[in-house]
C-alpha cells in the first residue's frame, strides 16, 4: 500500500522545499533530508543489511541521526539508538545484548568504544566525521567505513545514486498498519539497574502521532519543537523526530549536551515554539535566569515535562517568571511516549494530567484487585503504541506486558475529576511503620519549602536499624538552620510516619541520562552505610 511506510509518510512531493531541521545554523529541507536517508540506506544496502538484522545507532543528535533511523527501518532491519551519554560499559552491554552487526557511530566516539571492546558481533562501523575528526580510525576485527566528508557543509552537495534502490519509492518496506514487525528497540535509562529493551513496530510511531500529537500539541502553522531529551529515547524521539517531522514541520536539533547555556542559546538562535524538558532542566533553567542570564522565552507558546513527575513549586514558579504553562504528562519506554498528560488551559500542576484518547488504564492492588476511586493502585496501561516485548527477555516480557496490559510500576491515584496523581514507583515505595509511604508525597511536601533545591526521598534506617523515612535534600544555599526548619515544615505538611526522620545534606542527585533520580543509588549508598556500621 503506497504512502503508508514511514518513509513515503515523511517525504510526500508537496513538502519537498519545506524546512525539516535547524541544526548548526543550517536549514535542512524535507528533500535534503530524503536524499540523505537514501544515501544511508544505499551504504547500508551494499553491506548486504537484511531484515530483521539489528543495526545500532551512536549519533549525537543529528540530521544523520534521524536519516539512519528511517534508513534502518525502512529497509526491514531493525534500528537501536543507544545514547552517548551512556557509561561505556552500559553502551557495550546494550550492543552485545542486541546483537547489532552494523553500527553507525560518531567518528569521535568510535575509537574510545571500540577499541578492546569484550566480545560483541560487530563487523561493520559507519562513522561519521566532523570537522577535525581522525579518518583513519582502525579498530581490529571490525571494517570501518566513512558515512560523511569533514567537509560536508550542506546535504545537497552530494548527488544521490539511485541505481539499486530506484527513485521515490526506494525504501518501501513496512506499514503503518503493522504490528507484527520489529522495527526498532529502545533502551531503557537503566534507572532500576540493567537496562532492557523495549521492542516497538512501525505502527507504533505513528499511533503517538495520531493520540497524544494532535490531542495535547496541536501543531500550528510556524511551529519549531526543541527537546533537551535526546533522540534515542522514547520521550526525546517523539518530541525531535515524530511530531515535528511527521506533520510537516522543523525540529530543532542540537548535537551539544543540554546545559542552561546550550539551552539558552538555542532559545535566542532558533526561537523553538515548543520545548520538551524534563524536571531538572527546568529547575536548572529558572536557576540560570535568576542568577546568570535572562532565558528568552518570548515566543515559546507551550512547555512539556516528562520523565519523572514535575513538582507543583517547579511548575508554578515556571509559569509565574514566563507566562508559559508547562504540561505535566507521564508515558514510559514500553508505551513508547505519554499515555497521560496535562492540557493547555487545564493545568493541574502537581498531576499528571488526564488520560489521553486511545489509551485505557486500570488501579489495582498488591492482590490484583481494581482499586476504589480515590485509592491508590499499581497502574496497568493498554494502547496501540504498546511495545511487543524486552528483547530476549521473555521471563520479564511475560510480568510486564500482560493480555494487552502493559504494567508500568508506577502507584497512581485517580481522583473524581478523572485527573491521575503519581505517588512514586512501586519498587520505592516502603512501610517504615506498617503503613505505606509513597516518596513523591514527602518529596512535594520538602520541596514546597522554598530553600529546598531538589530532594528525593528513600527507605533509610535509624540508629537502632529501624525502617524509617530518609530524605536526601539539596538545599539552595548552605543553612546550619534548614534541618529544623523541614522538620517544623513537615509536621504541618505530613502525617507523622511519612515525616522524614533523617535527612542528608548533598550538593547534587545522582541522576539518569534521562534526568531521572536514581533512587536505588541512594538506597545502596544508605546500606553500605549501615553495613560498615555494623562491623
Amino acid at each position: 500500500m503506497v504512502g503508508k511506510n514511514l518513509f513515503n509518510r515523511l517525504f510526500p512531493s508537496e513538502r519537498d522545499s519545506r524546512v525539516a531541521i535547524l541544526y548548526e545554523h543550517r536549514e535542512i529541507t524535507y528533500a535534503e533530508l530524503r536524499d540523505e536517508t537514501v544515501r544511508v540506506a544505499e551504504r547500508l544496502n551494499a553491506l548486504g543489511i537484511s531484515e530483521g538484522e539489528r543495526v545500532a545507532i551512536l549519533l549525537a543528535d543529528s540530521p544523520e541521526f534521524i536519516a539512519s533511523f528511517v534508513a534502518i527501518i525502512s529497509l526491514g532491519a531493525i534500528a537501536v539508538p543507544i545514547n552517548l551519554a551512556l557509561r561505556r560499559e552500559d553502551q557495550l552491554f546494550i550492543l552485545k545484548d542486541c546483537g547489532a552487526r552494523v553500527a553507525i557511530v560518531e567518528a569521535q566516539a568510535a575509537g574510545s568504544l571500540l577499541n578492546n571492546a569484550p566480545l560483541i558481533d560487530l563487523q561493520n562501523i559507519l562513522v561519521v566525521q566532523r570537522g577535525s575528526d581522525d579518518a583513519s580510525l582502525e579498530i581490529p576485527g571490525i571494517a570501518v567505513e566513512n558515512l560523511a566528508t569533514a567537509q560536508r557543509l550542506a546535504l545537497s552537495q552530494f548527488p544521490v545514486t539511485r541505481a539499486r534502490l530506484g527513485d521515490r519509492e526506494v525504501l518501501p518496506h513496512g506499514r503503518a498498519f503493522d504490528k507484527e514487525t520489529d522495527a526498532f528497540i529502545l533502551y531503557t535509562s537503566g534507572s532500576t539497574g540493567e537496562p532492557k529493551g523495549a521492542v516497538h513496530s512501525e505502527a507504533d510511531i505513528f499511533y503517538t502521532n495520531e493520540t497524544y500529537c494532535p490531542e495535547v500539541l496541536k501543531l500550528r502553522d510556524g511551529d519549531r519543537l526543541f527537546s533537551s531529551s535526546r533522540l534515542p529515547f522514547a520521550y526525546g524521539l517523539g518530541n525531535a523526530f515524530t511530531f515535528p517531522l511527521l506533520n510537516g514541520f522543523t525540529t530543532i536539533l542540537c548535537r551539544e549536551k543540554p546545559t542552561p547555556e546550550v539551552v539558552s542559546r538555542v532559545f535566542s538562535d532558533y526561537r523553538p515554539t515548543i520545548f520538551f524538558g524534563v524536571p531538572v532542566v527546568f529547575r536548572m533553567l529558572l536557576e540560570h535566569h535568576h542568577s546568570i542570564a535572562p532565558l528568552d522565552t518570548s515566543i515559546l507558546r507551550l512547555c512539556i515535562s516528562a520523565g519523572e513527575a514535575l513538582p507543583a513549586q517547579l511548575g508554578e514558579e515556571w509559569q509565574k517568571t514566563f507566562g508559559v504553562e508547562v504540561l505535566d504528562g507521564i508515558g514510559s519506554t514500553e508505551m513508547l511516549h505519554m499515555f497521560m498528560s496535562n492540557h493547555e488551559g487545564e493545568v493541574r500542576y502537581g498531576s499528571s494530567g488526564k488520560l489521553l484518547k486511545g489509551y485505557e488504564a486500570r488501579l489495582v492492588d498488591h492482590d490484583g484487585v481494581t482499586t476504589a476511586t480515590g485509592e491508590v493502585g499499581n497502574l496497568w496501561i493498554r494502547g496501540g503504541s504498546a511495545a511487543s516485548r524486552y528483547w530476549q527477555r521473555p521471563k520479564l516480557s511475560a510480568e510486564t506486558f500482560v493480555d494487552g496490559w502493559a504494567r508500568t510500576g508506577d502507584l497512581y491515584r485517580c481522583d473524581e475529576d478523572g485527573v491521575w496523581w503519581h505517588m512514586g514507583r512501586s519498587d520505592d515505595c516502603f512501610k517504615p511503620t506498617g503503613q505505606w509511604v509513597s516518596p513523591i508525597e514527602v518529596e512535594s511536601a520538602l520541596m514546597s519549602h522554598g530553600s529546598v533545591r531538589a530532594t528525593a526521598v528513600v527507605e533509610g534506617f535509624d540508629k537502632d536499624g529501624l525502617s524509617c523515612v530518609c530524605a536526601f535534600v539539596v538545599p539552595r544555599e548552605p543553612s546550619a538552620t534548614l534541618e529544623d526548619e523541614l522538620r517544623n515544615h513537615c509536621e504541618t505538611a505530613l502525617p507523622r510516619f511519612k515525616q522524614p526522620r533523617r535527612y542528608i545534606f548533598v550538593d547534587e542527585l545522582p541522576y539518569t541520562a534521562t534526568g531521572k533520580v536514581q533512587r536505588f543509588k541512594l538506597r545502596e549508598q544508605l546500606r553500605a552505610e549501615r553495613g560498615a556500621h555494623q562491623m
